[in-house]
């Protein structure tokens, strides 16, 4: 067992006499598809928390190549609940539904809300390392009983996702999350002036999305302003070992997406299929700016969306039913630090403010 799990584990099992808290602790093997039972049964609407480290490694030839629990670590209450996923090394939820809760390795992508894969066997096969797991169900609210239990153990798992859960940081209002990638807390409202996004991303990832319905005609335009303070690559992002990047995407009733991004090197108007094979078929890359001489600026964008769509996607949709911010900053193990603001959909005199 990892030992950063291993001291904790000891100091709970230490300190559980008379206490009221329940616990579990797992070993996760990184090429062995979900999912994992702990043991933990849990009520409807019961407070638990997840803390866990180790490391999933999906290449031997690259050893740059890795995740932690923050990219890989998922649960459910099993039967009929659905995912949720730890930021960095824990988190802390409350129990949907009774039953078993389980953890699992994500990799590539979820079918559906619940826990349903679409990754095939050998992908996981390639993976070697583990993730070691450390379960707390709680009588109460997650927060009192972390903030009691970091009090009495000094243990860094603890002090930190007891400071998490007492300051959760919450995705922009009208944003959530793609369930795909997950949840995280690298986006978040950044200027009580106006209306503002800001990202920061370390080691990390994530795409939030807003909701939208918009006719995609000819001569459509996506408007936006954005400040790049830190780029995570200084490598062609149109690889799978260096595919950090911060973009834009529109989502389209197609079930495609396109997302305008902000290369370090790329030339300005290629574009590419995303280089992760899961996504490959799913979402393009256009490149609108590049280079980092603008960098800690705000540039304004304007975009052709038919144009581009009939250039990078060839069949052109119909409709857009959502906008995307994408940060990726985990293959590379980089910062992503950036702010949007002003995004606008036009058509002729029809236009829908975003942001």
């Amino acid at each position: 067992m990892n030992d950063t799990i291993e001291r904790l584990w000891a100091a709970l099992v230490e300190h559980r006499e008379g206490r009221a808290w329940r616990s579990a602790r797992c070993t996760l093997a990184g090429n062995r598809r979900p999912w994992q039972g702990t043991g933990l049964r849990l009520a409807q609407g019961q407070a638990y928390s997840i803390l866990a480290d180790g490391r999933v490694h999906w290449s031997e030839r690259h050893p740059h190549l890795h995740g932690g629990p923050g990219f890989h670590l998922y649960a459910r209450v099993s039967p009929g609940g659905r995912l949720v996923n730890v930021t960095r090394t824990s988190g802390s939820f409350v129990a949907d539904v009774a039953g078993e809760l389980e953890l699992g390795i994500y990799l590539g992508m979820w079918r559906d809300d619940y826990g349903g894969l679409d990754t095939p066997d050998s992908a996981y096969a390639r993976l070697r390392g583990d993730i070691d797991v450390v379960v707390l169900a709680w009588p109460g609210a997650a927060v009192r009983g972390l903030a009691t239990l970091a009090a009495e153990l000094d243990d860094p798992l603890l002090q930190v996702e007891a400071a998490r859960a007492a300051a959760p940081v919450a995705p922009p209002r009208g944003w959530d999350y793609l369930v795909e990638t997950g949840t995280s807390d690298i986006w978040q409202a950044c200027d009580e002036q106006a209306p503002r996004i800001c990202l920061h991303a370390v080691d990390d990832q994530g795409i939030i999305r807003k909701p939208l319905d918009f006719e995609l005609q000819p001569g459509t335009q996506l408007q936006w302003r954005w400040r790049l303070d830190e780029h995570p690559s200084r490598a062609p992002e149109d690889s799978r070992l260096a595919h950090d990047y911060v973009s834009i995407a529109l989502e389209f009733d197609d079930g495609r997406d396109l997302t305008w991004l902000w290369s370090s090197c790329l030339p300005v108007e290629t574009w590419f299929a995303c280089p992760v094979k899961a996504w490959s078929a799913r979402e393009t890359h256009y490149v609108v700016r590049s280079g980092l001489q603008r960098r800690g600026t705000w540039v304004s964008e304007q975009r052709d969306v038919h144009a581009d769509v009939a250039r990078a996607l060839g069949t052109v949709p119909c409709r857009i039913v959502a906008c995307w911010l994408i940060a990726v900053a985990s293959f590379q193990h980089g910062t992503a630090r950036a702010a949007f603001e002003d995004i606008v959909l036009a058509a002729g005199t029809t236009r829908q403010v975003v942001l």
